[in-house]
């Protein structure tokens, strides 16, 4: 599904040179593909984001709450963090480029239709990285906490004064003492000596700032 007619061709010239591959409808609006995927009932979409009418990610939306079968890959100009992860969201099964090779296409088409996700190179090295960065947010003591605020606690669990830590993190004593306050009511501790000892059972302090 793409409004471009162009790029439509090009497409069906190369899903027909796979071998058990057959193209059984195309469309250029959000609209058309509601209504070719309940008509042709095909195994796969190739979807573009940028349609007229409702678009691709709001027909994706719909195919999948309406509980399609079609598995939809999206094919979009498009490879930004945004437009992926709302694609994902939307109950995609794979995401390429346009710019994607034709085995590539054919590889994806194939992996969603046998119920599996494929997603381009560029675009499973960022999904890869935002889970990554996910995985070690979420094993990471006190989320809620900035990092100047975890420095602070880091130096708290060593027993430092106002004064040392200002020292240590080039801060005034205000300062400090603002951020000594938003830690001890963060962590839901009454004093410095609790916010100290909880950091310690998280493994901070001596020069470890987590």
């Amino acid at each position: 599904m793409d409004d471009h007619p162009t790029f439509r061709m090009g497409v069906r010239a190369v899903l027909a040179a796979g071998a058990g591959v057959e193209v059984v409808g195309e469309g250029e609006s959000g609209e058309q593909a509601l209504e070719l995927v309940a008509s042709a009932d095909p195994d796969v979409v190739l979807m573009d984001l940028t349609m007229p009418g409702i678009g691709g990610l709001e027909a994706t939306r719909r195919l999948v709450s309406a509980g399609s079968r079609s598995a939809v890959v999206v094919l979009s100009m498009s490879g930004t963090d945004d437009s992926v992860f709302a694609a994902l969201r939307s109950g995609a099964r794979g995401y390429l480029l346009k710019e994607a090779p034709p085995e590539e296409i054919l590889t994806a088409v194939r992996a969603a239709a046998a119920g599996q996700g494929f997603f381009g190179a560029g675009v499973a090295g960022r999904i890869s990285a935002f889970f990554a960065g996910a995985a070690a947010a979420s094993v990471r003591p006190f989320p809620e906490l900035s990092g100047r605020e975890r420095e602070v606690l880091a130096l708290l669990a060593d027993g430092a004064g106002n004064a040392v830590i200002a020292h240590r993190l080039a801060l005034s004593p205000k300062t400090v003492r603002n951020h000594v306050s938003s830690v001890l009511a963060k962590l839901q501790v009454a004093d410095r000596a609790q916010a100290g000892a909880r950091a310690r059972d998280a493994g901070l302090g001596r020069d470890r700032p987590g």
